[in-house]
């Protein structure tokens, strides 16, 4: 696929939101989803502790009750056949479910291995990304951690090239808003240190790739799997 709306020919490459992961996933080596508020800084704070998140897109916007009441059934369901506990919404967390998207309840609540983590922006990032994609979940907690990983494994050339996701949120009739926070957030990213003008620095030897890199792991979950 070649254009100017996938960015052909560069290593690294941005868009905004679902859309724009799903138009430009097929171009990427590895995609960077940026969802400061919250996601990605939760799936950060969870790696921080040694926890495998299983992200699940969460229908946003204008999606109705019954649209919403099937999505939380299926979610249920997902999170059973991975042997996954199932995170709340933040305002519904009890004793017996204290996970959810808040970094501050990931970082209190007992040790889970397994969340599901439903999100209508970060988790529907990562469900953009086809068989074999890496995904990173990249904050601005994390940056040094994700611009050596990437460097590492050698990502950011236009042979294997990154593509930087903002999330923004939506509207209520489902249109994008863009958010500030992810626009500094992917900016940071594609602008770390380890990037140069040809792409991300030379790689680095893999023993010395950093243990926890704040990433959503190597691949992602996908419903029915």
């Amino acid at each position: 696929m070649d254009g100017w709306d996938v960015q052909s020919g560069s290593g690294v490459r941005f868009y905004w939101g679902p859309t724009g992961a799903s138009r430009l996933a097929n171009e990427a080596a590895c995609l960077v989803a940026v969802d400061v508020l919250s996601f990605t800084t939760a799936v950060s704070v969870a790696v921080d502790r040694g926890i495998r998140v299983l992200p699940f897109p969460w229908p946003g916007g204008p999606a109705s009750e019954a649209e919403r009441s099937g999505a939380a059934q299926v979610t249920a369901a997902y999170a059973r056949q991975s042997g996954a506990r199932l995170a709340s919404h933040r305002h519904t967390v009890t004793p017996e479910t204290p996970w959810s998207l808040s970094p501050a309840h990931l970082r209190a609540a007992p040790f889970v291995a397994r969340p599901v983590l439903p999100s209508p922006n970060g988790a529907a990032i990562a469900a953009a990304a086809p068989p074999g994609v890496r995904v990173v979940a990249a904050c601005l907690r994390n940056i040094t951690a994700v611009g050596t990983w990437l460097t590492c494994h050698g990502y950011g050339t236009p042979e294997h090239p990154v593509v930087v996701i903002a999330a923004g949120e939506l509207w209520p009739d489902g249109s994008l808003r863009p958010a500030l926070e992810d626009l500094l957030g992917a900016g940071a990213h594609s602008g770390s240190r380890s990037h140069s003008a040809g792409g991300y620095a030379r790689p680095c030897r893999a023993d010395r790739a950093p243990s926890r890199a704040g990433c959503a792991g190597s691949g992602r979950p996908r419903p029915g799997r």
